[in-house]
Parts: C-alpha cells; structure tokens; sequence
C-alpha cells in the first residue's frame, strides 16, 4: 500500500484558536523510527490529529507541531532520545483543521538485544490544565527569543528560568504535571 506522507507543507495554513481536548483516560501512542517518521499510531492519535492513519504513517511525526512550540523543547527531546534516555514535557499540537490539542509526552527509546535503540515510543494523555497555563508564557518567551536569537538564546532563557527555580527540566515537567504550582 503506497502512503502520501505528510510533510511541514501539508500543515494547515489556517491556524485557529480551537482547543481539542483529550479525555481523562484516553492515550495517544505513536512509535516512530530514528528519524522521527511514524511508523505506528493509535485509533486516538489519528482522531485528535484529524488525519488518517495511511496519511500519518511514513511522515515525520513534526507535521503535527504547532508553531507555538519552542524550537528547544524538541532539542531537549532529541538530545535525551539521543543518549538512550527518556523525555517528559508538554506539546501542542496541530491538527489538520487548525485546531489544537495540549499533551503530556513520555517518550522512550525501544532496544534490541544488543541495547540498540531502534525505534522510539511516545504515550501522550491529556496535560494538567494548571500545567498547561504555566507553561504557555514560558513557551511565548521561549519562542520570542527563538524569533530574536536563535535557539541559543531561548536555551539561555530556559537555564536562567531554570536556576531561579532551582530545578532541573525534568523537576519542572513533573511538577507542574502534578499541579504543584512554580
């Protein structure tokens, strides 16, 4: 079976500012392969995303990245992914009518035998509305810096933002996934 492959251009152009929301026990799963096209997704996935799966597997899973997303927190995904290890955080997402959806992502490398990564596995369930609110100015400041100076300098941002609460990424994820307030 040929698939069509999504790509960045096949995003919708209209953006609104329709919030889709997750239900309290539904999770969304993908597994990509190591360049991040999706190579798996579940019933959930493709419902929020408003694509079908024939469309979504062999794209890159950032076809569904929502421009209010720092450039950073994905290079924090990729640099955790990248030594073997696993990522929390927040994303929203795009979906194909230009609506949006937030999320809660686990992500880990899959091994082989040999301790090989080979794939990757995300498991997403609805975020915490608290966490939600406290991370949209952080990501707006992220992405403005972005805009200004590069992901350099929303990666300065994020360190000092990250010193004065005297936690690490991963503290900040967990807690505001908990509802703990910064």
């Amino acid at each position: 079976m040929a698939y069509k492959s999504l790509s960045k251009k096949d995003a919708p152009k209209n953006i609104t500012n329709i919030e889709k929301e997750l239900n309290e026990n539904d999770f969304i799963v993908s597994k990509t392969d190591l360049k991040g096209k999706i190579i798996y997704c579940n019933e959930i996935f493709t419902e929020m995303a408003g694509y079908p799966a024939a469309d979504l597997i062999g794209s890159n899973h950032n076809v569904i990245r929502h421009p209010d997303m720092p450039k950073i927190a994905f290079k924090i995904l990729w640099d955790l992914l990248k030594a073997k290890k696993e990522f929390f955080g927040f994303v929203k997402n795009l979906s194909a009518d230009g609506s949006y959806y937030w999320v809660f992502a686990y992500i880990t490398p899959d091994f082989d035998t040999n301790n090989n990564v080979i794939s990757y596995t995300s498991v997403r369930r609805k975020a915490s509305s608290s966490a939600v609110q406290a991370i949209i100015p952080i990501y707006k400041l992220l992405v403005d810096a972005e805009m200004r100076g590069g992901m350099e300098a929303s990666q300065t941002i994020l360190n000092d933002f990250l010193a004065q609460k005297n936690l690490s990424y991963d503290e900040l994820v967990i807690n505001l996934q908990k509802g703990m307030s910064l």
